[in-house]
């Protein structure tokens, strides 16, 4: 697998672990807000603040390339209609076209044939982009873990950002996992209270 070059220089493999980011956890239901569970970052400079103008502005308008590959793809789809209602958070123009794009939604089973397409269309993707894997499947091959056939985790072959865990997960899920996106992409490039710089 080729490596990605981050802006620090330093290289991105896929499949490879990043640093953990520093997470509060909610004591209870009444402390928990959807996409809000980590520590707030500190702005020190005039550049710090450019540079949480310009993530907040990224982080509200987050145009998903729908990449349905299975039954986690109708749970997708349901995600934007009225029901819930995905708009609100500015994520309804699901584009066709992955240059249009700047968050993948991997919603479904990947096959070892649609491994080079998918990392095709990810490249095609302008800087800055995001990953969001949406199911067991492909989170890690789900209950084909142990089928010649399938990727065991789409973070084999590119970077995955969020993870959405369940078989298949509910929209309500992937409305969350839009909403930890946001946060993170958010906070990008600045650093927590008390903690050095956040790889993301």
């Amino acid at each position: 697998m080729s490596s990605e070059i981050l802006e620090n220089g330093k290289t991105s493999v896929p499949g490879v672990r990043r640093k953990p980011v520093p997470i509060v956890m909610a004591s209870g239901p009444q402390e928990y807000t959807p996409g809000d569970q980590e520590l707030p970052v500190q702005i020190t400079s005039f550049a710090d603040m450019l540079q949480w103008a310009q993530n907040w502005a990224r982080s509200k308008s987050v145009w998903p390339l729908g990449y349905g590959l299975a039954c986690c793809a109708i749970e997708m789809i349901a995600s934007a209609q009225a029901h819930y209602d995905l708009s609100r958070f500015g994520s309804e123009v699901f584009r066709a076209s992955p240059r249009q794009a700047d968050l993948m939604i991997v919603a479904g089973t990947v096959s070892i044939k649609m491994g080079p397409r998918l990392r095709l269309l990810w490249e095609q993707m302008p800087d800055p982009k995001w990953v969001l894997s949406m199911g067991q499947c492909a989170n890690s091959g789900g209950e084909f873990y142990d089928s010649y056939y399938t990727v065991q985790g789409v973070d084999t072959i590119v970077p995955v950002d969020i993870y959405v865990p369940g078989c298949p997960p509910r929209p309500e899920a992937l409305i969350e996992g839009i909403l930890k996106l946001r946060e993170k992409i958010a906070k990008q490039g600045l650093k927590v209270r008390g903690e050095k710089e956040i790889e993301v």
